[in-house]
């Protein structure tokens, strides 16, 4: 993998933000959620995520997410995301999310 400077990363802007709302997306290629996220001083935004593997819509829910705020609108289907919720493959493929270890104030940024 190539190195990137300090510079690069810091242009990354990786926020916090509590999931309030949570639908189905059954126009999704794969199986996905539509999500609302607060993000604090940032606004409320959408995103969609392809979760369902280990998350219920219930159980999402007020569950706060790490969030790439800065990569710009992406068009999925009919739906405009406008942030990349961020996770991790398990050992079948399946995301599971990357979240803080304690809740934070929504928008905090990742330093």
């Amino acid at each position: 993998m190539e190195t990137i400077t300090w510079q690069h990363f810091e242009q990354t802007d990786i926020r916090v933000g509590t999931i309030t709302e949570v639908h189905d997306f059954p126009e999704a290629r794969r199986p996905a959620y539509k999500l609302t996220i607060d993000l604090g001083p940032l606004g409320i935004k959408k995103s969609s995520a392809q979760i369902t593997k280990h998350y219920t819509k219930n159980e999402l829910v007020d569950k706060q997410v790490l969030c790439v705020t800065n990569l710009g609108k992406k068009q999925i289907g009919r739906y405009m995301s406008e942030v990349l919720v961020t996770g991790f493959a398990d050992e079948n493929g399946d995301i599971v999310l990357a979240q803080p270890a304690g809740k934070v104030p929504n928008g905090s940024k990742l330093i």
